[in-house]
């Protein structure tokens, strides 16, 4: 075996299937169903507006594959590209549109400032109080229940290895590579690509490499659905209203999420829930947003554990103290939309020693090891 990957999220589905593309022996372990986690629980946001400009490049990439996915995975993932809005609402939003996306054009995203005029002449639900936004007409979203399972079933027609519902009982280094010993059995590989979201810190302290990281739950929810349609996704800038976002399904109801605090999350279980008594105040703070939601009904609420690392930003590389051991976990909530490259990435890494993708930014190595391999 080539390589194991630890974890059946989105990033370790599109992971397995690049690597097995490539024609690379595959094993997937998920100790629960490909896609059970962080991902089923996301918004299903696929934005680059705002984000830490070195990232724009993986994010490019990951568009990409978004963009012909249902081609690439022989499914219907329900990518869209609907659009994304950013609505600004006081005069700091404003400064801080201008300055991204002034920041961000070199990094090749060019974004669209929508004065209050056109900006309510484009989108008449949005934002009554907003004086301007800015919109990215190429990003959009997805449906986090179907993307890794659709990855997953096509690693899996490449050649790989999809192992479910087994408990990981080790990791370790062995004298030919790498060893997971599970409840099903023992796995090995010559290489090791840790994709365990917010439990990736417990393996990479197994090799020497401290990552201070929180696992933490989003409040997320969903209302009935409303008779009009509203394409984009949306959000706002400096976190104005609580910083909640919001997207409207083929179905007609309202995703939403944001302006809540989220939760936090014991790893020992896993178990992340949404808190009904947050749930007032993150509608209030969705409605200058949406006013249509005053008198919508929620018919569902939902979290996940997510890994969120200390500076915000995820690991993603090769291990600073064992060779053969690669990373790609803590994305703090923004990972949806940089799974399929982050995947493509991991495997262009792996089976050629290198990434025409700059991920430097993102190495473990950022952060002081306090124990040996």
């Amino acid at each position: 075996m080539d390589v194991i990957v630890l974890g059946g999220g989105l990033m370790g589905s599109a992971s397995a299937y690049f690597l097995a593309k490539r024609g690379m022996n595959v094993t997937l372990i998920e100790r629960n169903r490909v896609g059970s986690g962080a991902t089923v629980a996301s918004f299903g946001n696929i934005r680059r507006s705002g984000r830490y400009l070195p990232q724009l490049p993986l994010a490019r990439r990951s568009l990409d594959i978004w963009n012909k996915a249902h081609e690439m995975l022989g499914r219907d993932v329900e990518f869209r590209a609907t659009g994304h809005v950013r609505l600004v609402f006081t005069e700091k939003g404003q400064k801080e549109m201008r300055t991204f996306s002034a920041a961000a054009r070199p990094w090749g995203l060019d974004l669209e400032e929508l004065t209050q005029k056109e900006l309510h002449a484009r989108f008449p639900l949005l934002g009554p109080e907003a004086i301007g936004a800015s919109f990215s007409p190429q990003d959009g979203s997805g449906n986090p229940r179907l993307i890794a399972p659709a990855f997953a079933d096509a690693a899996r027609r490449h050649g790989a290895r999809i192992v479910e519902e087994v408990d990981v009982k080790a990791v370790r280094k062995s004298a030919y590579g790498f060893e997971v010993e599970t409840s099903a059995g023992i796995h090995a590989a010559a290489n090791l690509l840790n994709t365990a979201g917010a439990w990736g810190a417990q393996v990479s302290a197994q090799f020497g490499e401290t990552v201070p990281i929180r696992a933490r739950g989003p409040q997320m929810g969903v209302t009935e659905p409303l008779p009009h349609r509203m394409l984009p996704v949306v959000g706002v800038w400096a976190h104005d209203h609580g910083g909640g976002y919001l997207r409207q399904v083929e179905r007609g109801n309202i995703v939403f999420g944001g302006g809540a605090e989220r939760t936090e999350v014991s790893l020992d279980t896993g178990l992340a829930k949404a808190d009904p008594t947050r749930l007032p105040g993150q509608l209030r703070s969705l409605l200058p947003i949406l006013p249509a939601l005053a008198n919508v009904s929620v018919i569902r609420t939902w979290s996940g554990c997510e890994g969120y690392v200390e500076d915000g930003l995820p690991v993603m590389g090769a291990s600073a103290t064992t060779p053969g051991l690669f990373h790609a976990f803590g994305f703090c909530g923004h990972g949806f939309q940089l799974g399929p490259g982050v995947g493509d990435v991991m495997a262009e890494l792996i089976a050629g020693g290198k990434t025409e993708t700059p991920i430097d930014d993102f190495r473990i190595g950022r952060f002081k090891s306090t124990c040996s391999p």
